[in-house]
Formats: structure tokens, C-alpha cells, sequence
């Protein structure tokens, strides 16, 4: 008992269900049922004999194959011997009932070798005998099946003294009476399948969906939809080899040859006639009927468990008649388009087929040119995949080509596909099946006019990425038309909406669309199309603008195009910033294909609109990138204003980014040139951008001097909130002075007129330098509370530029009272934005005048903490910066930290914006 107690208490974390329980007289092994074999074997054969079709085939196969030798082996006695004959006899049962659903699908040969194992165990059970000798006849082997009774009988009268019994006699009587059955009804399962694809890689998601899927309705039918070259049939080939046994009655495979771009279309019924002829029709008994024929393929397939494999299909009509009228066999169906029409009139699943990961595009291209080499070029491996952008015909054409000259650099694969012109024909491994343009030009062929043009218009659309409104531009279409073209290149699998009324082109389908474009489209029409395109960005991008910074100075807005096109649904500052940021790559290449065609007055006034998002979201790439185009399109321009803006812009944008060459002079240039147009305001703005930059590089009388003039110049105008942001500029000054009484007193005014003129950023802005000033005079709890609501209204107003400044400044106040974890908190936030901000983290060097001297000196207990040093990126920000090189900061078990202060306040730039 021990031992027993043992062997449960190890099965005990599996099995729960088993416990051996003491009672009066001995112990009680209590097992659930389905711990029993013979409770689940009993099971399974009721089921499977109430099922009686295909799966209770399956049923009654997983319950004899729980049988494991003879029952209760090694128990001897009469209570064992009885027990084991009725178990014996439940398990022959059970074959025979196994063998009737075989039968009746025509699966005789298949029972032999278990059968002939059965009699042989049991030579006089006569029901196992007759069903023997009907395999055997059934086989074409009637001979046999005679020889075979002749055996029995005389084992039943040499060994027993009996003769057969009824049903054995009966059996044998039905053999001498009838012809012999011909081998040829029961013609050979189907079998097929194309050969499983080599190479195969990854898709392990669709894997698992396309068993999902069959595993739940073991009737479906299935769409496995994708661009061309996406890889279905590869997919669909391998996923089918894999499971043969899933298909014990065969499997059909055909190839209607919707996309091919050199034969002909297979027709539905050249195909029935081909699944007919497979089935055992012979070719003479072929009906000539159309529906003839598929009525009777239907009868043939009918509660078969078969596997039916349509490649390559054009439209849902082509296969409507190819699908089983009855459940039991499953239906995979390729093709590049939707076939939404199935899924409404058959229920059928859809999977749809994506390029393939970076990891499994590398996997499957190193799987076929070798580690080895892959290893000895790996920065080529990685550029030539992401030419081909994950498309699997594109990187088994590349890999191909690899492998004719295995003794040649890779490199020279990469040279040929560097430039677009000429990737598609690198992309060609001289087969009509392995040319990336012949596959596309299929798809396009198989468009309807309208929405062919509008492929190969979208193929001139710069960016990566277009938004439904811009669409309809580009096609001189109101939205709902727009909207229907979309949805029939989204069918073709020629654009993918990726986002809610977002469409992206694979790069490679791009890149043929271009061809198309310049091939089959006049040049007036393409540049009718891209003027309606720039002139939507243009107009929307500045309407977006306008809410985002309502008080900015305005421009004489040049359209390329006048058609009226619907601007962007933006009503409010937040739909602004999402237009913005949604739409800011296409904005970004769309300037750059205005600078390449000198579309100049298009080109600086797109800048502009683009000024304020690239400022407050940081991108500070982008806002160099914009002006210095801006400024080469500008020079171009007779007017004096658009290069006066260019220069002032691109300075700022500049030393945003951390230059300080030529900034200076380029903002007095510009300076110049507005004094000679007599522009007052704007005037006013470069004064002011000029004492933001000289506060920024260590010069507050000078910048305060600036200042001031634009204080000056903005009162002039009467424009209240330019004077706040002077303002807000001259209280910083003044702070940097150590003329904190003054500095405050301008800082409120600010405030003041922030909050009257319902200026947000501005407002933000003024909290910040108040609390700068409240720092300086030492208030630094009251600094606090000013930053703190400085943040969460820049939050507010989309402005995350200074959020990272602002924590630095909340650090430094909290480190002025001693409050070391939040003030490394702070600055450590502060951080992490700088490097997100900016991409990278470099030092800004150690604060000027600073001489740091320890004050709480302690010893530290509980380690060290680095902070790490703050980026310097962005003009606007203060020159408040942590050291350069990042200083460990003690804690100790109490709080406090030995903290380091500079001995004289350092030099900063105003927090607030500049126009």
C-alpha cells in the first residue's frame, strides 16, 4: 500500500481526480470515469456507432486504439477470465462497427492487414471470418475468400465437430452465386496535392488559423486572399501536405489560372470534368451538361472527408459550382481578389496573407543562399530585404539569382536594386512566374477602367501613406466616389486601408504604378492630378496650422489648384494635431516633390504651414529639412517677403536644432529685408527670435535690448498677444539680470494678457517663466507649483517641445529644498524625453559660472544613482542643463542627499515660444 500510496502521490499533480480511500474491510481506489480506459473506450464507440459518418469513424478509431494488448493481463481467476471475454468481445464489436463505415466508403483494401490480424486471433468468431471473406471478394479476390471458408469449415470439424453457422454458410452461398466483383469499382483515392513548396518559412499565425479554422467546422470553405506574391499558394500547399491525415478520402487540386499572365483561364467545368474523371467517372460518362456535371460531383464528394484546393481564382463565380453541396470536405480558395461574395452566399472564412516579418524574411532568404554566406555580407542581406519590403516571390527571385553565382558578392544584387528605375527589372528571374512586373501587370489587367486610373494615379501620390480626402483630390473625385474606387483596388489586394480611411501601396506595387503612370497616363493629366493633390496638402495643411497657432502672423496663400476639393474635417486644436501627425509624411514628400519640380512659391509656403507642428512635436530634423527647402525656393521668388520668412524661419528652425552658425546672420539678413518691405510685425518677430537667441548664447543685455524692440514694435500694431509673448521674453531677460522685481512684474503682465486673449500655449509659456523667477528669488515651492501647471497645460495644447525643460527646472527647485528623489525623478523624466525627442543624448556641457561646492555632506548607505545629462535640442529651451558629464548623487536612508548647487546662477534662454 505504500508503494501504491507512492505512485498516486506523484500522478497526484496531474491528477486530482484519483484517490485511494480506507474503508471497512480494505481500501477504495476512487478514479473519475474519464481517468478509465475502458469508461472512455465505452464512450467513444456509442458516439462514434451514433454518429455513423466520418467522424464516428474517427471516434471509433481513437477508442480501439486505447486497446494495449489483452485486458487485465496478469489477473487470473474466474472473475477475470469472464471479464476478459466480454471486454474481448466489446473490442470485436467495435471493429466490426469501425469496419461497416469503411465499407460503406469503399475503403476495403485498407482493412485487410488488421483484419486478417484479427482472425488469426480469433479463428472461429465466424462474424470476423464472413467479414473477411467480403473484404477479400470485395478486393477482386474471390478465390481467396472461397479458400478462405473451405479452412474454417475444416478447422471447425477436424477441432469442434460443427459445422458453420448460418451467417458463415449464408456468406459463402452469396460467393458461389455472384460474378466475381471487378477490382476497378473502387477506383484510387485521389491524390492531387502539388508538391509542399521548398524552402518554406515562418506563417506561423496563418498556420494556426487555417487549423483553427478547419478544426472548428470541418466543412468550411476558406479564401486565403493577398497581394500577388504574397505567397497563398505556397501557404496553402504546405499547410495541406503537412495534414494529409485529415483528408483520409483524398485530396483535389486545380489551377484556374485567374492571374496568369500567359495562358488562358481553366473554365469551371474543364475542371469538373478533370475532379469527375479523378473520382472514377469515366471519361465517356462525363456529362456534357454543365450543371450535370456538378450535380454529380457533388454526389460523388457527398460525406467524404476530402480536401478541394482551387488556386488562383479570379472571382467568386468562377468556383461557386466547384464547392461540395454537403458537409465533410474542406475548401481552400486562392486568389488576389477579396471573394467578399463567398463569404455572403457560402459563409466562407477569409484569411488574409501579408508580406512576411523581417525575422521570417531573412529566415527564408538565408535558408536559401546559405548562413554562411548570408553571415559574410550581413549589412547587404539586410538592405536587399528591405528592398524587397517582405514580398516572398520578390525574395525568392533574389535568392535565386544568389545561388547561379554563389562565387559573386552579393553587393552587386544590392547596386542593381539602390535605385527605383530599375528595381522591378532586377526583380525578374526570366519566368513568367518569377517576374514580380508580369505578376502586378496581371492584377492591373484585372481591373475594371475606373479603377485602373486610379492605381496608376495613386502610384504618382508622394509618401507612404494617403488619407481618403486626399484621395478624392488626387482623383478629382467627391469622397464617396473616392471611397468606391478604394474599396475595389483593397479587393485587388493593390492597396491596403492599414488604418480607419488610411491606404498604403506595397513599395514594389508602387513602383509598378509609377511605370503604368508615366507609360499609360498624358503628362497633363499627371500634372493636373498632382496639383490637385499639393494644392488639398497646401490648403489643409495651413487651415490645421491656423488652429494650432491662431495668432500667428498670416501668409497670401498660393493654391496650385483651385478644383474645391473638400479640406480636412478639422475643427479644433487636437483634430489639428492629429491631421498633422497622420498626414505629416505625405506633407514631408510632398515638399520634396515641389522643391524637385520647382514649384516654388508651393514649396516655402508649405513650410510655413508645417513650422508650428514641426516646432511643438520636436522634430527638429524635419524643421531644418522643410526651411532649407523653403529657403532654396524662395531665393527663386521676385518678392522680398517670402525670402525675408525663409531666412528668419530657417534660422530659427537652425538653431533649434543646436547650430549656431550663421544663425545670427541670417536672422539680421532677414531683419533687412522686412525693414526694406516696411513690415512692422514681422519686424517685431525677428527682433524677438534675435533676443531669444543671444539669451540662449549668454547675452541677456543684448537679447533684452531685442526685447524690448519688439515689445515696442507688437504695441504698435496693437496686437495683444505678440506684446504678451514680448513680454514673457522681457521678464526672462530681465530674471537672467538679477532684476527679479521687474522680471515678475512683466511675467504677470504676460500671464494677464495670455489668459484674456484665451492663448493656451502662450499661457503655458508665462507660468514657466514665472516660475523661472519665482526659482531665482529663492520661492522655490512656489516655482513648483508654477512649472507643474506649465506642464499639464502644455499637455493640454499639444506643445511637447519644453515639457523636458520644465522637468528639469522642477528638479532643480526640488533640489533646492533638499527633496533629492523627486528632483531626481524630474530630471531623469526629463532625460528619457530628451533622448525620445531627439534620438540621441548629447551633453550640453557644464552650466557657465558654475563653481559646484557640496553642502549636507553625509556618507552614502544605499548606493548611487546616475542621472543622466540632459540633451541640449531645442532653442527655445532654457541653457538651465545638467552637467556634462552625469554626477552620482548619493541617497541616503533618510532622504537627504549630498547636493550639488553652482555658485552662481547659470546663464538661460526664455522658456516661452518665439513667433
Amino acid at each position: 500500500m505504500t508503494r501504491l500510496r507512492g505512485v498516486l502521490q506523484s500522478q497526484r499533480a496531474e491528477a486530482d481526480d484519483v484517490a485511494l480511500v480506507r474503508q471497512a474491510g480494505g481500501y477504495l481506489l476512487r478514479v473519475a470515469p474519464e481517468r478509465v480506459d475502458l469508461h472512455r473506450f465505452r464512450r467513444l464507440v456509442k458516439e462514434g456507432h451514433a454518429a455513423g459518418d466520418e467522424s464516428g469513424s474517427v471516434l471509433l478509431r481513437q477508442a480501439l486504439a486505447l486497446w494495449q494488448g489483452d485486458s487485465l493481463t496478469g489477473v487470473s481467476g474466474i472473475w477475470a477470465e469472464r471479464t476478459r471475454a466480454q471486454l474481448d468481445d466489446e473490442r470485436v464489436m467495435a471493429h466490426l462497427l469501425y469496419q461497416d463505415l469503411q465499407l460503406d466508403r469503399g475503403r476495403h483494401e485498407d482493412l485487410l492487414p488488421d483484419l486478417r490480424d484479427l482472425v488469426a486471433s480469433h479463428p472461429f468468431d465466424e462474424r470476423l471470418v464472413a467479414r473477411l471473406m467480403t473484404v477479400l471478394d470485395r478486393s477482386g479476390r474471390q478465390a481467396d475468400a472461397l479458400r478462405l471458408y473451405e479452412q474454417v469449415r475444416s478447422q471447425l470439424a477436424e477441432q469442434l465437430g460443427v459445422d458453420p453457422g448460418p451467417e458463415l454458410r449464408a456468406r459463402h452461398l452469396e460467393l458461389l452465386s455472384s460474378p466475381p466483383v471487378s477490382v476497378a469499382v473502387a477506383p484510387p483515392v485521389p491524390r492531387q496535392l502539388p508538391m509542399s513548396p521548398a524552402g518554406f518559412e515562418g506563417r506561423a499565425r496563418e498556420l494556426a488559423e487555417l487549423d483553427r479554422i478547419d478544426d472548428e467546422t470541418r466543412e468550411a470553405v476558406i479564401t486565403v486572399v493577398g497581394t500577388g506574391g504574397a505567397g497563398k499558394t505556397c501557404l496553402v500547399l504546405h499547410w495541406a501536405n503537412q495534414r494529409l491525415d485529415r483528408f483520409p478520402d483524398g485530396q483535389l487540386y486545380a489551377n484556374l489560372r485567374g492571374f496568369s499572365p500567359t495562358r488562358e483561364h481553366l473554365s469551371p467545368s474543364a475542371v469538373l470534368r478533370n475532379f469527375l474523371e479523378s473520382l472514377g467517372v469515366e471519361p465517356t460518362a462525363v456529362p456534357s451538361d454543365d450543371n450535370a456535371r456538378a450535380a454529380l460531383y457533388r454526389s460523388l464528394v457527398a460525406g467524404r472527408r476530402m480536401l478541394i484546393v482551387l488556386d488562383d481564382v479570379r472571382d467568386g463565380d468562377a468556383v461557386t459550382s466547384l464547392l461540395p453541396g454537403g458537409p465533410a470536405c474542406t475548401v481552400l480558395v486562392t486568389s488576389r481578389n477579396q471573394l467578399t461574395g463567398l463569404a455572403v452566399t457560402h459563409g466562407a472564412r477569409t484569411l488574409t496573407v501579408d508580406m512576411l516579418s523581417r525575422e521570417e524574411a531573412r529566415g527564408m532568404f538565408i535558408g536559401r543562399i546559405g548562413a554562411v554566406r548570408a553571415a559574410a555580407e550581413k549589412d547587404t542581406v539586410s538592405a536587399l530585404l528591405e528592398h524587397c519590403g517582405g514580398l516572398p516571390l520578390a525574395l525568392g527571385i533574389l535568392a535565386a539569382r544568389a545561388t547561379v553565382h554563389p562565387q559573386f558578392p552579393l553587393a552587386l544584387l544590392a547596386e542593381e536594386l539602390n535605385e527605383e528605375c530599375g528595381r522591378l527589372d532586377a526583380l525578374n528571374a526570366g519566368a513568367s512566374g518569377a517576374d514580380v512586373r508580369a505578376v502586378f501587370a496581371a492584377s492591373y489587367r484585372a481591373l475594371p477602367a475606373f479603377a485602373a486610373r486610379a492605381f496608376t494615379l495613386l502610384g504618382l501620390a508622394p509618401g507612404s501613406s494617403i488619407g481618403l480626402p486626399a484621395v478624392a483630390a488626387l482623383l478629382g473625385l467627391p469622397i464617396p466616389g473616392a471611397r468606391t474606387v478604394l474599396r475595389a483596388l483593397e479587393m485587388a489586394h493593390l492597396v491596403q486601408q492599414y488604418a480607419p480611411l488610411r491606404y498604403r501601396m506595397h513599395d514594389l506595387v508602387r513602383l509598378y504604378a509609377m511605370e503604368v503612370a508615366e507609360r499609360d497616363l498624358p503628362a497633363d493629366g499627371r500634372d493636373a492630378a498632382m496639383r490637385r493633390l499639393v494644392g488639398f496638402y497646401l490648403r489643409g495643411s495651413y487651415a490645421a496650422d491656423r488652429l494650432l497657432y491662431p495668432h500667428r502672423l498670416t501668409i497670401d496663400l498660393k493654391s496650385p489648384s483651385d478644383d474645391g476639393a473638400a479640406l480636412p474635417a478639422v475643427t479644433n486644436r487636437a483634430e489639428a494635431l492629429a491631421w498633422f501627425a497622420a498626414e505629416y509624411s505625405a506633407l514631408l514628400a510632398t515638399l520634396r516633390f515641389c522643391a524637385a519640380h520647382a514649384w516654388d512659391a508651393t514649396t516655402w509656403q508649405l513650410a510655413w504651414t508645417l513650422d508650428t507642428y514641426c516646432w511643438r512635436q520636436c522634430r527638429l530634423a524635419g524643421g531644418v529639412e522643410i526651411w532649407e527647402a523653403g529657403f532654396e525656393a524662395a531665393e527663386r521668388v521676385a518678392d522680398p517677403t517670402p525670402r525675408a520668412i525663409a531666412r528668419w524661419r530657417l534660422a530659427y528652425a537652425r538653431a533649434h536644432a543646436g547650430e549656431r552658425d550663421g544663425v545670427l546672420d541670417q536672422l539680421r539678413e532677414s531683419l533687412v529685408l522686412f525693414e526694406e518691405t516696411g513690415d512692422t510685425a514681422s519686424q517685431g518677430q525677428v527682433h524677438q527670435s534675435l533676443g531669444w537667441f543671444l539669451s540662449r548664447r549668454g547675452e541677456p543685455e543684448m537679447a533684452l535690448h531685442h526685447t524690448e524692440r519688439a515689445l515696442a514694435m507688437y504695441q504698435d500694431v496693437g496686437n495683444p498677444t505678440w506684446e504678451a509673448n514680448a513680454l514673457n521674453g522681457v521678464a526672462w531677460c530681465l530674471a537672467q539680470l538679477d532684476q527679479d522685481e521687474k522680471a515678475l512684474l512683466h511675467g504677470e503682465q504676460a500671464l494677464e494678457l495670455f489668459r484674456k486673449n484665451e492663448d493656451g500655449d502662450g499661457e503655458a509659456a508665462a507660468l514657466d517663466s514665472l516660475g523661472y523667477i519665482a526659482h531665482h528669488m529663492g520661492r522655490h515651492r512656489e516655482a513648483i507649483a508654477y512649472y507643474r501647471s506649465a506642464t499639464r497645460l502644455r499637455n493640454v495644447v499639444g506643445n511637447a517641445t519644453q515639457e523636458p525643460d520644465t522637468l528639469v527646472r522642477i528638479g532643480d527647485s526640488h533640489a533646492a529644498l533638499g527633496e533629492m528623489f523627486q528632483a531626481r525623478e524630474a530630471w531623469e523624466r526629463a532625460a528619457l524625453l530628451y533622448r525620445g525627442n531627439t534620438g540621441r543624448a548629447t551633453p550640453s556641457g557644464p552650466r557657465p559660472g558654475s563653481t559646484p561646492h557640496a553642502i549636507d555632506p553625509g556618507q552614502s548607505v544605499a548606493g548611487a544613482v546616475t542621472v543622466t545629462s540632459r540633451t541640449r535640442i531645442s532653442g527655445e529651451r532654457s541653457n538651465h542643463t545638467m552637467p556634462s558629464t552625469a554626477p552620482t548623487v548619493p541617497i541616503h536612508r533618510d532622504g537627504r542627499s549630498p547636493m550639488v548647487v553652482p555658485s552662481q546662477p547659470p546663464v538661460r534662454a526664455p522658456s516661452g515660444r518665439t513667433p
